[in-house]
């Protein structure tokens, strides 16, 4: 069967000036992740290697460039699930990891656990031997200043799906070439948070999910809201009663704006290769490739199709 990798950089809206750099990041990294399909890697594989990718751009709020809490730190949430076996593994509240996707996967193969936070997941990095960065290394200075001006977690949040000034999480989900899917998510979270919150990136079945028999999600948006209704899971439901990726992801996010008032967006990859980049929010930029070539878009309706160059 043909391979197919989908990525996502976020739901927040970004200037013009910003939009190029977001969605040249993320064509980036799908083509990074279908390179490792194509010669014949995991879905696991790719997906870790575009969030990476993400993670490795100041533009995009995942390791460098992550946006500052509110004592101005950055703590890094992460995930990566395997739905050929269900194994998971996720970081949170991390402070000087410039991959966290990486160490959630680390946490996955190497430990009988599946979420390892702050200090602890630290330690465990520095036992397997995972090099870390000086914090203020990860902090770029556009957020810096952004968050030199003193805003509110709940101003942030009011101006979340209106503003360039932050972005939000990334993903990647992917079915490999003998219909395996997994998912992966990485995220700094919301500027201005408290110090310790955690969202819905690095939770299974709210941030993301993965299973052979029904498909692979990644979500953004307002991660409380995503907690509240388990989105990822609430998606692959619907797939489960035979709706498409497509459908099951509108209804899940119709159910999480009627019953919490949430906004978000989402990524979603069938075993057969079906997918869909689907959300309510403002924006969402996204990129995927399938047999029929690089597809991307950032506005709603909006589905640009490029040629993969060899």
């Amino acid at each position: 069967m043909s391979a197919v990798i989908v990525v996502h950089g976020g739901v927040r809206a970004k200037s013009d000036e910003l939009e190029k750099a977001s969605v040249d990041g993320v064509k980036v990294a799908a083509r990074n992740g279908f390179a490792v399909l194509k010669r014949g890697g995991s879905a696991l594989d790719a997906v870790e290697a575009a969030v990476r990718t993400m993670e490795d751009n100041s533009m995009i709020n995942a390791g460098h460039g992550a946006v500052l809490n509110a004592d101005g730190e950055v703590e890094l949430d992460a995930l990566i699930m395997d739905g050929r076996t269900l194994s998971s593994g996720a970081v949170s509240s991390v402070k000087n990891i410039a991959n966290p996707v990486s160490l959630a996967r680390a946490v996955m193969e190497k430990t009988d656990h599946v979420i390892l936070t702050s200090r602890g997941a630290n330690q465990f990095a520095e036992s397997i031997g995972v090099s870390t960065v000086p914090t203020d290394s990860l902090v770029t200075e556009f957020e810096r200043k952004e968050w030199e001006k003193q805003g509110t977690f709940a101003r942030e949040l009011s101006e979340h799906y209106n503003t360039h000034l932050a972005h939000d999480t990334v993903g990647a989900v992917a079915v490999d070439c003998v219909g395996n899917v997994a998912c992966a998510t990485s995220t700094g979270g919301i500027r201005n948070k408290m110090a310790g919150r955690v969202g819905d990136a690095p939770i299974i079945g709210c941030g993301g999910y993965a299973d052979n028999l029904s498909g692979a999600v990644a979500c953004s948006g307002h991660g409380e809201s995503s907690l509240k209704v388990t989105l990822a899971r609430l998606i692959l439901f619907h797939v489960e009663q035979g709706k498409s990726v497509a459908e099951s992801s509108q209804l899940a996010l119709q159910y999480m704006a009627d019953r919490v008032h949430g906004a978000g967006g989402c990524i979603v990859v069938s075993p057969s290769g079906q997918w869909t980049a689907t959300f309510t929010t403002k924006r969402l930029v996204w990129a995927a490739v399938d047999r029929d070539g690089l597809w991307y878009g950032i506005e709603p309706n909006e589905r640009f199709n490029e040629q993969l160059t060899v």
